[in-house]
């Protein structure tokens, strides 16, 4: 039997994921690794680190394959992290991930003389110090002795192909867009973005379509993995457009709700949208994985991390009850979530926010506590808000004209049916569970095999996505009034200040 292995280096740990022609999960390793902060606001991954880390989740991964079954494999990455790389291929510096903020001075003066509107009008994004635009322009002024070293800058997907021994690699063009230095229309990187910052094309990996090959794995490194000497990789993408296509959100009106670290809602729309509305509440537009759709992503940077903080502070009682019953302390914990809706109201920005504001100073709130407040009542209180976070991205999209219909779930907070409830009633919307754990493994899997068999992309999604159940929202009408609340709730905390 052929197989397909799908990557995802992420922010927190990479994972290989091998499935078979029709779709079933093989096998999994997952190997993590440490977000590096020397400074307030800067977030660092060692860049070889990851990638040794990749190899090893590789191999394990196809260790009991039988040899050369393994066909192709697809890569889904972070976006805007990238590594400056000298001749010789080694890294000039740590990979500066999305939540590393030191840029955060370089967008005013540069974007004032390019033209805000402009640029969303090339890139379909708005600025942001997390995107790559801006880290590179901060790397450039502040350590021009690595900028002066940079033959080539790498984001992780075509870095992992880089290591791989493909000596031009490429990457799909939705990763291509979190740059910002990439034209979503003409998919062509933007010579007037470079010419601005000082990079030339050449330093830069060619963009292509996801599920286009990007070459072929070196004979010696193959040997190396255990793998087949014909094992060849596809351009796969940013992670989120990823995971929609592992959930089978290719379609107008269908949304991927990831819930991990981040909870981030992922619709599919036909065609490149630039309205003002969305400019003005940061939602981009850019290429899907699935060819010919396109995307935008609603988020919230405050996501499961709220939960592990909740964890962590307040919940060792769990943490301890977990280790004795061999169980998942996060389980422990949404057992005891109150049935009842709180009566508290939670802005959830214990990070810096994600769309609509992207404001990197805002901070977290929780209101109406007194003395009969529980500290279960808190924990639902704070998941509640970042459902309340959600809601509100989905209903600028709505009137933006992009009304979502159907979510469907994935990640770790969709293995909790309590959690998924929570979120259903919140939101107002059926949320549909599928038999998917790692969907953007699966969806760069699915890229890989429509290379190898020339099947088509949404026709392998069809077979391979496979729902399991359908939680329906209550409470709604409770949750709809407290709405009206929380939509004033930033805009008022935000006068104040500490």
């Amino acid at each position: 039997m052929n197989h397909y292995l799908g990557i995802d280096i992420g922010t927190s740990g990479c994972k290989a994921v091998v499935f078979d022609e029709d779709g079933k999960q093989v096998s999994m390793a997952y190997r993590e690794y440490n977000i590096i902060s020397i400074n307030p606001g800067w977030a660092e991954l060692d860049t070889n680190e990851v990638t040794v880390k990749c190899f090893d989740v590789i191999k394990k991964a196809c260790l009991q394959l039988e040899p050369g079954s393994l066909k192709s494999m697809g890569i889904s990455s972070q976006g805007e992290a990238f590594t400056l790389i000298d001749k010789k291929g080694r890294a000039l510096c740590n990979a500066l991930v999305s939540s590393d903020i030191r840029a955060n001075g370089m967008i005013g003066p540069w974007t004032e003389k390019f033209g805000e509107e402009k640029l969303y009008r090339i890139t379909g994004h708005t600025p942001h110090p997390m995107f790559s635009l801006f880290k590179l322009l901060w790397i450039k002024e502040n350590s021009p002795e690595i900028w002066a070293k940079a033959y080539r800058i790498l984001c992780f997907e075509d870095l992992l192909q880089y290591r791989l021994g493909i000596t031009n690699p490429s990457m799909g063009w939705p990763l291509a867009g979190r740059t910002m230095l990439f034209d979503v229309v003409n998919h062509t990187w933007n010579k007037e973005i470079l010419d601005s910052i000082g990079v030339r094309k050449e330093q830069l990996s060619s963009p292509l379509q996801s599920g286009s090959i990007a070459g072929y794995i070196s004979k010696e490194i193959a040997r190396e993995l255990r793998l087949g000497e014909n094992t060849f990789v596809v351009t796969g993408g940013h992670d989120q457009p990823c995971s929609a296509l592992g959930a089978g959100a290719i379609e107008p009106g269908i949304a991927v709700y990831a819930s991990g670290t981040v909870e981030c809602i992922t619709p599919a729309f036909n065609a490149p949208v630039f309205t003002e509305s969305l400019r003005k509440n940061n939602l981009c537009t850019y290429d899907h994985t699935a060819p010919g759709m396109y995307a935008t992503v609603a988020f919230s940077l405050t996501g499961g991390n709220i939960l592990k903080w909740f964890r962590d502070e307040f919940g060792a009682a769990e943490v301890e009850i977990a280790e004795k019953t061999n169980c998942d302390p996060y389980e422990v914990l949404l057992r005891q979530l109150p049935e009842e809706p709180t009566r508290l109201l939670v802005l959830p920005y214990f990070t810096p926010s994600g769309t609509p504001y992207f404001d990197v100073s805002v901070k977290g709130a929780i209101l109406g506590l007194d003395l009969s407040v529980t500290r279960e009542e808190i924990m639902k209180a704070l998941l509640e808000g970042v459902a309340f976070e959600i809601k509100l991205n989905l209903d600028i999209l709505k009137q933006s004209g992009y009304e979502v219909k159907e979510l469907r779930a994935i990640g770790g907070g969709a293995r909790s049916q309590r959690h998924i409830q929570l979120k259903s009633d919140v939101l107002g919307m059926p949320i549909t569970i599928l038999d998917v754990t790692e969907a953007g493994c699966m969806g760069v899997a699915m890229l890989a095999k429509a290379a190898h068999t020339g099947e088509s992309v949404s026709q392998i999604a069809r077979s391979w996505v496979r729902p399991v159940s359908k939680i329906y929202p209550g409470n709604h009408d409770f949750y709809d009034k407290k709405f009206s609340s929380y939509k004033n709730l930033y805009p008022t905390l935000k006068k104040f200040s500490l």
